[in-house]
């Protein structure tokens, strides 16, 4: 492969697509802390978007150091996302229906469930690593951070649109932020196994 308007047309595409799952976990996010300042939404949007840049170079060296190994766990990939998101999910549903009224606001995700939520939307990037396998580490880093930039507006959109309606959900944006990772889980789930 060499550097051409095709590489970056495709590392944005790769982009798109890796970055749907983010979307939503954003939007689910937005929805849980509907007053979240700009920083925050940086922080997050970076969160997801550094995964998605560390996970297809982590893919791309495991190709040339320990590909045999990392083939048997992607088959696990699936279940992985599947168990990560619907425990955090499952988390924030649990906290919604029980949230008494006259609390003032839902707590905001933390760290921990941040750090979760980044590996469960990108740990599928890993996957980029054996199409991109055949590039040299230059255009390996590069389609990576073309991918991270990518997923990082994504997300901001994402959370964004999650603010708006969560402000107009008011109690009920946890419990539909739950849900909603839930069914992303799910959506992953289905996917890597079919």
């Amino acid at each position: 492969m060499e550097w051409s308007v095709l590489f970056f047309l495709n590392s944005i595409a790769f982009g798109v697509g890796l970055a749907m799952d983010a979307f939503s976990v954003s939007m689910a996010n937005g929805l849980n802390e509907p007053h979240m300042k700009a920083g925050r939404m940086s922080a997050i949007a970076g969160t997801f978007g550094g995964f998605q840049i560390a996970m297809p170079l982590i893919g791309w060296l495991c190709v040339h150091t320990i590909a045999v190994q990392f083939k048997a766990f992607q088959r696990f990939i699936p279940w992985i996302a599947l168990l990560l998101l619907a425990f955090i999910g499952g988390k924030m549903l649990y906290e919604g229906i029980r949230k008494r009224t006259g609390e003032e606001e839902t707590p905001a995700v933390g760290f921990l469930s941040l750090m979760v939520q980044g590996i469960a939307t990108s740990i599928d990037a890993l996957s980029v690593g054996f199409a991109i396998a055949d590039y040299p580490w230059s255009m390996a880093l590069a389609e990576a951070l073309i991918i991270g930039i990518v997923t990082f507006g994504i997300c901001i959109g994402g959370l964004m649109i999650g603010k708006r309606f969560g402000t107009r959900l008011s109690d009920k944006a946890q419990i539909l932020g739950g849900v909603i990772l839930i069914a992303i889980g799910l959506e992953i789930f289905v996917r890597g196994v079919l």
